[in-house]
């Protein structure tokens, strides 16, 4: 199988069977793109505080004052789980008494605001009353997750992140076994299906249920599209649908649900509308193929052949008489004999290392990844515009990891990017109380360092996995990074000891990753490896600036041997 891109040079690179698959894969990826953000969109929390019933005859003025003033980062805010005992507030108001003059009188030995900030206080027996600035409703207002009930929030956010964790690791194991396309299109299929049925949902357990369902889908939908296309395409065309094409629709289509949560401000008639795109890719099914380097590894060679075979018919070029040559076909039938599974990936001493250290480089970047994209609620500014601009800065970011991964080592490059994003967040501690316009320059150039760092290192895992186990080891990857985009949700919570934290923890986290890449084996213009042997040996410690020299030896040896397989690539988390 290290032949196997010499092996069909004859299709050539940009013919018309190329640009199908890749204008289908890249269509591919709008539902799982589209459908990423619903987790900040449907659990919207907006302003909200206690309901005064109008049943409860109090002026217009009193309505106003029977919600108590708090002080929240230093501003005096109406509190959002408190208000003044309403049968109270009822006496003072018949007894003729003015919420004014209420807090101009004081008692000797009670707080100096005023007899009226001394009353006695109740919760919000009456329900809450919500603004509808940015929201119609949402599953937090539809359901009261608020106050006693918050904790239910992130909790939501945490489950269905968890589906995607289950997702990644059932998708893998199925999608290495069974093949790429079942798995793709089963995928899109749990996210249209379970989609709609969460606008249904009548109570918050049953939202949570199929919230988590919904998350099966999302992240294994881009994994096997990535696979799957670079799989498929060779050379040039495969670079340019990695690094450019799948990324750059996958972030069209997030940027897509600001809009359309814009226009639609019910989460139900939203939840609906995210069904629609898996739902056009049905007929995609006819125009995707297996991938055929998966079934020569599968030992399937008739089918990798008639497969390109018809390829050949449709770039109107000629096939040889036989494609794959006996001692090929021999080896990818020993390929499918050695029976590989999740554990394989801890098997010896040198896979452990890497995929131990992968693990940890995915869950930190996951981690800031989402955890700027839930903290973005806590900044100044139109709720749709910042995610919006959120969004979009991962096109130059992209765009960046796409020249890194053609001209510069893999380690430098993560390496570079990763601590631009770290400084970038760890500054937003000297700006946030007095600059808001520079902090949220802050936060999009931390997102910009974040998202190229993990481009990069998509195309790390990409080249460090061998093809016999490589959708497993990526998909275990993604699910812990499923872990820690389960855990951003909490970063919030940090917030109440101290508003910064959030921020600096996500930086902390950038530079841990920093610190595992130093001492992964570069891949930069080295062979794909086909088995779990020919895996790169891992370096304790080597400067990342010393890949250069270091490839230039290399280069003398590799121009010497067979041209090889080579990924480069970059995508999403």
């Amino acid at each position: 199988m290290q032949d196997y891109e010499e092996s069909v040079l004859f299709l050539g690179r940009w013919g018309p069977f190329q640009r199908r698959i890749f204008f289908v894969l890249c269509l591919t990826c709008v539902p799982c793109g589209y459908n990423i953000l619903s987790v900040i969109f449907l659990l919207a929390s907006p302003p909200h505080h206690c309901d005064i019933p109008a049943h409860s005859n109090l002026s217009q003025e009193w309505i106003q004052a029977s919600i108590p003033a708090e002080q929240v980062a230093g501003q005096p805010e109406k509190s959002s789980c408190s208000r003044y005992e309403l049968d109270l507030v009822r006496n003072l108001s018949a007894m003729g008494a003015s919420p004014n003059w209420l807090q101009n009188q004081s008692v000797p030995g009670s707080r100096p605001e005023g007899l009226l900030s001394n009353l006695r206080r109740e919760g919000c027996r009456d329900g809450w009353s919500y603004s509808t600035e940015y929201f119609q409703s949402t599953v937090v207002t539809e359901f009261d997750l608020v106050c006693s009930e918050q904790w239910k929030q992130p909790l939501t956010s945490l489950v269905y992140f968890l589906g995607g964790l289950s997702g990644c690791f059932i998708s893998g194991l199925i999608s290495d076994r069974f093949g790429r396309k079942p798995v793709l299109f089963g995928s899109i299929a749990v996210l249209s299906i379970f989609s709609s049925a969460v606008a249904f949902a009548p109570s918050w357990p049953v939202f949570t249920v199929l919230f988590f369902m919904l998350g099966l889908g999302q992240i294994a939908c881009y994994i096997v599209v990535f696979v799957l296309g670079s799989e498929i395409l060779v050379g040039s065309s495969r670079i340019l649908f990695s690094s450019l094409g799948q990324p750059f629709v996958y972030t069209f289509s997030m940027m897509l649900l600001p809009g359309t949560a814009y226009l639609v401000r019910s989460w139900r008639h939203l939840s609906l509308i995210m069904a629609v795109p898996g739902l056009a890719c049905i007929p995609l099914w006819w125009l995707v193929p297996e991938s055929p380097r998966w079934l020569l590894s599968r030992g399937r060679l008739q089918e990798a052949e008639l497969l390109l075979r018809s390829a050949a018919l449709e770039n109107r070029v000629e096939a040889p008489p036989v494609i794959f040559l006996p001692p090929k076909a021999e080896k990818a039938a020993a390929h499918q004999a050695e029976s590989v599974s999740f554990l394989d990936l801890l098997k010896t001493a040198q896979i452990r290392h890497i995929t131990l250290k992968l693990w940890l480089i995915w869950f930190s970047t996951s981690v800031s990844y989402f955890g700027l994209s839930f903290s973005m609620s806590t900044l100044y500014g139109n709720l749709f515009l910042n995610y919006f601009l959120l969004t979009a800065v991962e096109l130059p970011a992209y765009f960046a990891s796409w020249l890194a991964a053609r001209s510069f080592p893999r380690r430098l490059s993560f390496i570079g990017f990763s601590l631009l994003g770290a400084l970038a967040l760890l500054f937003i501690q000297g700006t946030m109380k007095s600059y808001p316009t520079l902090t949220m320059s802050l936060v999009l150039l931390g997102k910009f360092g974040v998202l190229a760092g993990s481009g990069v290192v998509y195309t790390y895992t990409g080249e460090l996995s061998p093809t016999v186990i490589r959708n497993t080891a990526m998909s275990s990857c993604a699910m812990f990074s499923r872990v820690g985009s389960s855990v951003s949700p909490y970063l919030l919570e940090l917030a109440e000891f101290n508003k910064l934290l959030p921020w600096i923890t996500l930086g902390v986290l950038s530079l841990l990753a920093v610190l595992l890449c130093i001492f992964l084996p570069e891949t930069f213009r080295q062979p794909l490896p086909d088995t779990i042997e020919q895996m790169p040996v891992t370096q304790w410690f080597t400067c990342p600036w010393a890949s250069k020299t270091a490839l230039k030896e290399e280069e003398k040896i590799t121009k010497e041997q067979t041209p090889s397989v080579e990924i480069i690539c970059t995508t999403c988390l």
